[in-house]
């Protein structure tokens, strides 16, 4: 923080930048990363307010990726929160979970089913 003439400490703007990896659904067809693109642009909140993006937010998608770029404070744990409600408004929150690869980066893998059914398996003997 820099230190102002009259004493107060004011915040220097960051920019941050997120990524949505949706390639592993999308390459299997049943993830729209289009809809999903427009769904964020339409329900991200500026100063609590939708549709309210202007030059703050930048949604950028580049193949199965989608780039999420703030000049305002932005939370990661929102987008994973707006993940989750576009998932469960497409019935595929049963199939996807939304898992944090790094720092900076999202990622939707598939729950995996295999591995209850072996269990499942091995109580019945």
């Amino acid at each position: 923080m820099a230190v102002t003439k009259t004493g107060s400490a004011t915040k220097k703007s960051e920019t941050r930048k997120f990524v949505i990896d949706c390639s592993g659904p999308a390459s299997d067809k049943i993830f729209d990363v289009a809809a999903y693109e427009k769904y964020l642009h339409d329900h991200i909140k500026v100063n609590g307010r939708t549709n309210n993006l202007e030059d703050q937010v930048k949604i950028v998608r580049a193949n199965d990726k989608i780039t999420v770029t703030a000049s305002i404070h932005f939370s990661k744990r929102y987008l994973k929160y707006l993940t989750k409600r576009f998932l469960k408004k497409h019935q595929l929150r049963d199939w996807l979970r939304v898992i944090a690869s790094d720092k900076q980066t999202y990622l939707l893998k598939y729950y995996n089913i295999n591995q209850g059914e072996d269990e499942e398996e091995d109580d019945e003997e």
